[in-house]
């Protein structure tokens, strides 16, 4: 990740609900397929990726819904909203995730998506793996007590 003193670096969209109900095995940086119309939305900062997923279709991997706001002032020229969008990875990173994804029974879920220090829209996509009632229960109990325990260490 780039340092936040970075005047390019800005997150966009992030999915915190993908940690509570995925054990996040791997995360991998991919680039995003963009109309001229979608990135001028993202610097609005309309967007959501909560409900999204990757998907390996056909040789090649999408961000399946997604979505970006329509730009107002594009007028026809603009974009829908909640179309599929082109994800670049290697082909060695797409063997790997399609394996993933095929064999182990595992989950592309978008975690973040970013401007890196470029500029560039990159969105960072987790290999993971779905949790149990409860492990999500466990997460929620380890999560109250560092955050008591916080607390405790704070007055005392």
């Amino acid at each position: 990740m780039a340092t936040k003193s970075d005047p390019n670096y800005k997150i966009i969209a992030e999915n915190r609900r993908a940690r509570f109900d995925y054990f996040i095995e791997s995360d991998l940086e991919v680039g995003i397929v963009l109309t001229g119309s979608e990135v001028k939305s993202l610097r609005t900062g309309q967007s959501n990726i909560a409900e999204s997923y990757a998907s390996v279709e056909n040789g090649e991997l999408w961000l399946i819904n997604s979505y970006i706001a329509a730009y107002k002032q594009a007028g026809v020229f603009g974009h829908e909203e909640r179309r599929h969008r082109k994800l670049l990875v290697s082909r060695k990173e797409l063997a790997r995730l399609w394996q993933a994804v095929g064999r182990e029974g595992m989950t592309l879920v978008p975690l973040v998506m970013y401007f890196n220090d470029r500029g560039m829209v990159k969105l960072k996509i987790g290999v993971a793996k779905g949790k149990k009632v409860a492990d999500k229960r466990e997460t929620a109990a380890k999560r109250d007590w560092n955050r008591q325990k916080q607390r405790l260490l704070k007055q005392g």
